[in-house]
């Protein structure tokens, strides 16, 4: 029995089946789900997509999961080029209203959520050079995972080799860009069981590409194990970050096209916007089998956040005494835990398991907003600096979510899965500013989320399924921190979004390969969107019903062993379903979604000497407000990579490699602000650039 799963497991992921195909040419692809039971992917019924290490490391700079995830259908992500911001992140269109962070989305890190309870995510402190593979899970079961669960992604860090590691690595490039690691890895076995260990650490930095662009990161990840018998294990996982990054802003289409490196109006180097970020969590699973019928998963985890952010917020703006100022600080605690209970059954002489929980998640903020300038002594501002105090709050937030999941086998090609989940998500907020009144408030929401699937084996090289899932998203705090009139208080007025997730998926086995495709619809009822972002703030609304209909593709396949594919390809008709207001009409686009995205990748790459690649991305225009009356361009970005590997006496592993990106020097928007009060919509993407690194192994 695998001990990998480090937080709740949707069903839909376990093997129903325990044949194999005997075909000499047919070969199953040797990626295995996350699971309590080993799966492969074309026994999932649901859209699973995994990313091995080797690609995430494979000649690229290992900062971005944007260079790793572009590939996967329904996935749009978007470098802002902008590290203060983080990156844009959407699963089949949800989240893409987001500003800064992901919304929408659950990610996980060795089981760790760093998904708050109310749905908010950063991404910042995933350390690429350590990570084992990347799971994506699209459709209606990531609604298994609670709330604001429009897609999962979850990072697993790679176990410790049975031989001591020591692995080097750096990489320099364009704009003064430079990333350096060092990572160790190994394992041991006394009388007390075997000890596994991997400690990785890693410093970047870079003017960036576009002025006022600097950033600091320093990152360290480090996942112990102790397998005390064959039927227990405890694992042990702990990171932080250390980031400092300017923030650039977003820009006009004028400057877009014709300076994009420069910033509108001189507004980031006057209110010198930045972001400082310290961040360190931990957890702890517990994993037992307690029978040949029954198994127990127990997980832990707390984590502290500080956060600082100067906004480019005018002087005039915070005039009104229910302003909120342009400062952002606060203190965050974190914590929770999650138990399930794993039973094999058998109904009417078939296999069923049935995997029973609960999860809990607590979340703490000392939240303060103070003016971003001060006062000379002549009385003329000073901006840039942190001011008088205009707000101070105690924030909690917590979510309870019991769950149950069921699949059956019922018939030899037949598989029935079936699963809910009751979340219940509370927001309070305690205002000690009173200088502007009592701004005090609180909110629950309640949803139970079911989730149904049929799974059919046509033949042994193809399946079908079909599923529905209820979603669920609520608000994040901050979003419900400024509302859209700029007056105080919270923003109780918004709703939770609530989606009917509908899906048809086909799996085809091709020899030394795999293609998929699916076609959804999701429709939701008062959809959260922006209503306006300037100078890096952004309040929200709920903007209706809306309807999303989309077509996904991908085939992935090796041919003459050292040749590797990667082909995607997504369609998305995301639209709003009536009228609200004057902006948000019927018919109209959602904002911040392509509707069409493709990736391309070939590659030669035998296990030693010379190896090249080359990879392709277009996105289709994205309309960057309600009105639909500006979009971003589409565009395509190519790379190009070479490289040398070369291993020596069982000990040395070394490998080099060039990369240039944008091959073609084209100008584009990287990322989009959607709903920008200034018409500052557009991040702009890099112009063609370089990296070189080397990475060398020695095993003792």
């Amino acid at each position: 029995m695998h001990y990998k799963k480090l937080k709740l497991l949707p069903l839909y992921l376990l093997l129903l089946s325990n044949k194999l195909i005997a075909d000499d040419n047919i070969v199953l692809p040797t990626l295995e789900v996350n699971t309590p039971i080993t799966n492969d992917l074309f026994n999932v019924p649901a859209s699973v997509d995994i990313i091995t290490g080797e690609q995430i490391r494979n000649s690229k700079l290992q900062v971005n999961l944007s260079e790793s995830l572009m590939g996967i259908p329904g996935v749009q992500i978007q470098n802002r080029n902008n590290y203060a911001q983080d990156l844009r992140l959407s699963i089949r269109g949800s989240g893409a209203r987001s500003a800064f962070g992901v919304r929408g989305t659950r990610i996980y890190v060795d089981g760790i959520p760093s998904s708050m309870p109310d749905g908010q995510a950063q991404i910042s402190n995933i350390d690429l050079s350590s990570v084992d593979h990347i799971e994506v899970l699209r459709g209606p079961f990531s609604s298994l995972y609670g709330n604001s669960s429009g897609g999962v992604i979850q990072i697993f860090t790679e176990d410790g080799s049975d031989r001591p590691t020591l692995e080097a690595s750096s990489a320099a490039g364009s704009y003064n860009t430079f990333r350096n690691n060092l990572k160790a890895t190994g394992s041991t076995t006394t009388d007390n069981g075997t000890f596994n260990y991997t400690l990785s650490g890693s410093h970047f930095s870079t003017t960036g590409y576009r002025d006022h662009s600097d950033t600091q990161k320093n990152l360290q990840n480090m996942k112990l194990s102790w397998q005390i018998d064959p039927s227990k294990k405890v694992t042990f996982v702990v990171n932080s970050i250390d980031l400092k990054a300017q923030d650039p802003l977003g820009v006009s289409r004028e400057t877009l096209k014709h300076h994009p490196k420069r910033i509108d109006d001189n507004r980031a180097q006057l209110y010198d916007t930045r972001k400082k970020v310290t961040q360190t969590q931990g957890g702890l699973l517990y994993e037992q089998t307690i029978d040949d019928n029954n198994e127990l998963s127990a997980m832990f985890y707390y984590g502290v956040r500080d956060n600082t952010q100067y906004q480019a917020i005018p002087k005039a703006t915070q005039a009104n005494k229910g302003h909120a100022g342009g400062v952002i600080n606060f203190q965050r605690q974190y914590g929770g835990a999650d138990f399930h209970w794993t039973s094999y059954l058998n109904l009417f002489d078939q296999p069923l398991t049935v995997v029973s929980g609960l999860s809990y998640d607590l979340m703490s903020d000392d939240r303060k907003g103070y003016e971003n300038f001060i006062l000379a002594n002549n009385n003329i501002p000073i901006y840039g600096e942190k001011g008088n105090l205009r707000r101070k709050e105690k924030n909690t937030l917590y979510n309870l979510d019991p769950y149950m999941q069921a699949s059956w086998h019922f018939l030899p090609k037949w598989h029935f899965d079936a699963g809910i989940r009751y979340s219940t998500v509370h927001f309070k907020s305690d205002d000690h500013y009173l200088a502007n009144g009592d701004d005090s408030g609180s909110k629950t929401y309640h949803r139970a989320l079911p989730v149904f699937a049929l799974h059919y084996e046509v033949s042994p090289i193809m399946n079908l399924y079909t599923s529905y899932g209820k979603g669920f998203e609520t608000p994040t705090f901050t979003e419900l921190s400024y509302r859209p009139d700029g007056k105080a208080g919270l923003n109780l007025s918004l709703k939770p979004a609530v989606s009917d997730n509908y899906e048809m998926g086909m799996k085809l086995l091709v020899p030394n390969g795999l293609i998929t495709a699916d076609v959804f619809q999701i429709n939701t009822k008062d959809e959260i969107v922006s209503a306006g972002s300037m100078g890096g703030r952004t309040t929200y609304q709920n903007g209706g019903k809306t309807k999303k209909t989309g077509f996904e593709l991908g085939w992935q396949n090796t041919f003459a062993k050292h040749i590797h594919t990667q082909v995607s390809y997504t369609w998305l008709d995301a639209y709003y379903d009536e009228t609200v207001s004057q902006t948000i009409k019927k018919d109209k686009k959602i904002p911040g979604i392509a509707k069409e995205s493709f990736y391309a990748s070939i590659e030669w790459k035998p296990e030693t000497g010379w190896y090249i690649g080359t990879d392709a991305q277009y996105m289709s225009k994205i309309y960057v407000n309600d009105e639909n009356s500006a979009a971003a361009p589409s565009y395509m970005n190519n790379g190009l990579y070479t490289g040398y590997t070369w291993a020596s006496n069982d000990h040395w592993k070394i490998n080099g490699f060039i990369r240039v990106d944008n091959v073609f020097n084209k100008n584009y928007a990287g990322s989009v602000i959607v709903n920008d009060r200034n018409g500052y919509y557009y991040e702009p993407a890099a112009k063609r650039n370089y990296l070189v690194g080397v990475t060398t192994d020695f095993k003792f």
